[in-house]
């Protein structure tokens, strides 16, 4: 087999061809045929016009000057080797989906900082302390290579006026027309030092205190729109009228706004609907004296075949119905009965009394369970039992409880139809996923940081990282690619795809047949 070897000779290299063969004895034997030279100035090979020929003749056009260049042992050893194939993909959704163009213009010095830091949690989820590391390995052509000082500059750096500079951009430029879901999160910290790190109402259950995030998300994109940072103390529904007050007049003509009871109260419905050209649709709490008005006018008449919804893998009972709300305006209210969801809070709930009245025999004054004794129990002291207790069941908290079971309504100044209203309201996990990603997926769970303007920018970047994020989420739904491979797979299979650079030249690794896959998939173009 032939191959090409460069021997130094004086001030010049030489190229020849180099064949190996066997002589009479069998002994391996090399025979050398002079080819051409290296270019002192360019680096580049020089073949002899023979050698040309003859490999033209076979098939193979070889250019003197133009073809690959030929490596010493010395410039292998000194070369590196860098990932390409997840940089290059994120290049491409960014470019795509049009999040490059909107960074760039609002953020004309920073856009590629911030890419990279984005780019570095969706890749590895770590803390930010790894990102050098991360960025030394990785194939980021013309970006410096970010410290842990120069990351902490960078989020010191970002102001508000540009967050909301980019959100205003970044939500004109998807306007797609779309529903956009609605809901809160909170996100712990160990940090004193961050303003709006205070103690509330714990969604994870952490023993910490917290900020609130309130994002929006586009239904049929997918994509996050907007975000805002609120105090941890602050409940949901204190959020609403804030979140609005940020969107210009043009943002809110062309949105429906999709959310749970945790954001109604009659102070914002009644907000919403003063603004009037805020399209919504929102689930009203049960204990709100006018939903308990609207299911007691539905429970006897509602289970009929007329009113059967099937939605997704569930059969359930809907009604729509057109009801004052104020003396201006009316709405559309949507009564909504799921007898399984019902049964089985039923068979739930019963069960829990039941095993409370067990244990009340065995030990009555179970301190563990005294809360929970007192209320579905009453428990007294009786002479006449051989326990010494008389032990009865509170039917009327179970009735109170099961009042409400397997029923929601909602209500709205757009839709009109129970089937409609029920799909849109389901799809609003749209928002729960994105923050699941955002805080798990992104290495988001926990704020590092030690100052309000370091933390708001990082949930900013973090925002950035679950644009990206959740593209990949839904191209891979939408193309089964999760039948496959999980998202951490797709990930570490593009990782995979590595360039080297030897002598400042660049030489990529020929694509596996998954990668070209997820290219295409994605539609962007393959490195070359």
């Amino acid at each position: 087999m032939a191959s090409i070897v460069r021997q130094k000779v004086g001030n010049h290299i030489y190229l020849y061809e180099s064949v190996s063969y066997r002589n009479e004895e069998g002994k391996p034997r090399n025979r050398r045929v002079s080819i051409g030279k290296i270019d002192k100035k360019t680096g580049a090979p020089v073949y002899k016009q023979e050698y040309i020929d003859r490999m033209k003749a076979k098939g193979i056009i070889v250019e003197s000057a133009e073809c690959s260049p030929v490596y010493s042992v010395e410039d292998i050893r000194r070369s590196t080797v860098l990932q390409t194939g997840m940089v290059h993909l994120l290049d491409g959704i960014a470019e795509s989906i049009g999040l490059t163009s909107v960074l760039r213009q609002t953020f004309p010095f920073l856009h590629e900082q911030i890419f990279a830091v984005a780019a570095f949690l969706l890749s590895c989820g770590e803390p930010v302390t790894y990102c050098a590391d991360w960025m030394k390995r990785s194939d980021f052509k013309n970006r410096e290579v970010l410290s842990s000082q120069r990351i902490s500059e960078l989020l010191q750096g970002i102001t508000d006026e540009e967050r909301q500079r980019f959100f205003k951009a970044w939500s004109a430029y998807r306007s797609d027309r779309e529903y956009l879901a609605l809901d809160i999160t909170s996100i712990s910290s160990w940090s004193k030092l961050i303003d709006d790190v205070e103690w509330g109402y714990n969604r994870d259950g952490d023993k910490l205190a917290q900020i609130n995030l309130c994002m929006l998300l586009g239904y049929q994109s997918r994509l996050p729109v907007r975000m805002t940072v609120y105090n941890g103390s602050i409940k949901d529904v204190s959020t609403l009228e804030t979140t609005i007050a940020q969107m210009a007049p043009d943002e809110l003509l062309q949105i429906m706004l999709v959310m749970d009871k945790g954001f109604s109260s009659r102070k914002n419905i009644n907000m919403l609907l003063e603004k009037r050209v805020v399209r919504f649709l929102l689930a009203l709490p049960l204990t709100l004296g006018f939903t308990k008005k609207m299911i007691k006018s539905q429970c006897k008449d509602i289970d009929s075949i007329q009113n059967t919804i099937v939605c997704g893998a569930d059969t359930l009972r809907g009604v729509s119905l057109e009801r004052s709300w104020t003396k201006d305006h009316k709405l559309f209210v949507h009564v909504f009965y799921n007898d399984l969801k019902a049964t089985a809070v039923k068979n739930q709930l019963y069960g829990g009394v039941r095993r409370l009245v067990e244990e009340a025999r065995i030990n009555p004054d179970n301190g563990k369970l005294k809360n929970e004794f007192d209320h579905y129990l009453i428990i007294r002291k009786s002479e006449k039992h051989e326990s010494g207790h008389t032990i009865n069941i509170r039917e009327d908290v179970i009735a109170q409880e099961l009042a409400n079971a397997g029923w929601l309504v909602t209500v709205s100044n757009h839709i009109q139809d129970a089937g409609e209203a029920i799909r849109i309201y389901r799809d609003k996990d749209v928002v729960e996923k994105g923050f699941l990603r955002l805080k798990h997926n992104l290495g988001l769970g926990r704020l590092r940081v030690h100052s309000q303007q370091a933390m708001e920018s990082k949930v900013f970047v973090g925002f950035i990282a679950l644009i990206l994020c959740s593209h990949i989420h839904r191209t891979m739904m939408e193309n089964g690619l999760y039948k496959t491979m999980t998202m951490k797979d797709l990930i570490k299979t593009m990782e995979k795809l590595r360039t080297q650079v030897i002598d400042g030249r660049r030489v990529l690794f020929p694509l596996t047949k998954r990668q070209k896959e997820i290219y295409n998939v994605f539609a962007v173009q393959m490195p070359v």
